[in-house]
C-alpha cells in the first residue's frame, strides 16, 4: 500500500520524465537529509519506499517518533545522481509533512501527561492522505480513531436527524452489522448521553459540551454504564485539552492535530561520490 502510494506521488512529479536527465549523465552521489528546526520525526517507511522504487540506498540516523534538534542529520541517501534528484522533493514533502503532524501531536501528548486519557485523531484528513497522516499521528504518540465509514458505526447529529428512533436503529445495527462493529453516538446534552447509553452503544461522544455537562455524563456513566467509553470532541485546542481531559472522559479527539499542523523545515544537500 505504501509503495503504491509513493509510486503515484513520483508519477505526479515526474510526468513524462525529468528534463534534467537530458542534460547530464548520472554519477554516484550522496544526499544528507537535515533538520532545520526541532520537533519529532516521522515518515521512515514512506521515505524507504521512495528509495526502493528509485534504487537508492538510505540509512536513517533517527527513528520515527524520536525527538530531533535543529541541525541534526536525519538520513543519508546514496545512489545515481539523477535518481536522487527525482527523490528529493518527494522525500522532503513526505518527511516534513509527517514530522509536522507528529510534532504537533507530541505537544498535545505532553500536555496530557499524567492524565489517564487517550488522544485521538479524526477523519478530518486531506483526500487520499488518510493512512499517511494517521501514521504520523501514531509517531507523535497519539492514537487513531476510525479510518473510514466501514470501520465503525458513528451516528452523528446528521444521522440522528434522519433515523428517528435511536433505540430501534441500534437494535437493527446489532442484528445486521458484523458482530465486531463498534457503535458510537454523538451527544450534545446529558439527556442525549443517557438515552444513548441505555440503547447499548459502545461509545458516547460528548460533542461541544461544557465541562460541567461532561463531568455529569462521566458521573452517570461510571454509576450505571461503566463499560461505555466516553469521548470528548469539538473545537478542542491546546489551551483547552487539559481541562477537558480532567473531566474523566476516556478519550479526546482533535482534528487540529492533523489539519492545523505545520510542516517541519528540512533540507537535502547533495554531492558526488569520488
Amino acid at each position: 500500500m505504501i509503495r503504491t502510494f509513493v509510486e503515484a506521488i513520483l508519477r505526479e512529479d515526474m510526468g513524462r520524465g525529468d528534463l534534467f536527465e537530458r542534460l547530464a549523465s548520472p554519477v554516484l552521489a550522496s544526499a544528507i537529509l537535515t533538520c532545520k528546526e526541532s520537533g519529532v520525526f516521522a515518515g521512515v517507511p514512506y521515505v524507504e519506499a521512495v528509495c526502493e522504487v528509485l534504487g537508492i540506498r538510505v540509512t536513517f540516523y533517527v527513528r520515527d517518533g524520536q525527538a530531533i534538534e535543529k541541525g541534526e542529520r536525519l538520513a543519508l541517501l546514496e545512489g545515481p545522481s539523477t535518481q536522487l534528484l527525482k527523490a528529493e522533493r518527494t522525500v522532503l514533502n513526505l518527511a516534513q509533512h509527517a514530522s509536522g503532524i507528529a510534532t504537533k501531536v507530541a505537544t498535545y501528548v505532553r500536555a496530557l501527561e499524567g492524565i489517564p486519557v487517550r488522544l485521538l485523531d479524526t477523519r478530518k484528513t486531506r483526500p487520499l492522505l488518510r493512512s499517511f497522516e494517521k501514521y504520523a499521528v501514531r509517531c507523535g504518540g497519539g492514537a487513531n480513531h476510525r479510518f473510514g465509514l466501514d470501520d465503525a458505526l458513528m451516528l452523528k447529529d446528521t444521522h440522528l436527524a434522519l433515523i428517528g428512533n435511536l433505540k430501534e436503529t441500534v437494535a437493527l445495527a446489532r442484528k445486521t452489522l458484523p458482530l465486531t462493529t463498534t457503535i458510537e453516538v454523538e451527544c450534545e446534552t446529558l439527556e442525549e448521553a443517557r438515552m444513548a447509553m441505555e440503547t447499548g452503544v459502545d461509545i458516547v461522544m460528548c460533542d461541544n459540551m461544557s465541562l460541567e455537562n461532561m463531568e455529569a455524563v462521566v458521573r452517570y456513566k461510571n454509576t450505571y454504564f461503566p463499560h461505555v467509553i466516553l469521548e470528548a470532541s469539538g473545537n478542542i485546542t491546546e489551551a483547552t485539552i487539559v481541562a477537558v481531559a480532567q473531566t474523566g472522559v476516556d478519550a479526546v479527539s482533535c482534528g487540529s492535530i492533523i489539519h492545523q499542523a505545520t510542516w517541519l523545515d528540512f533540507s537535502m544537500k547533495m554531492k558526488p561520490l569520488h
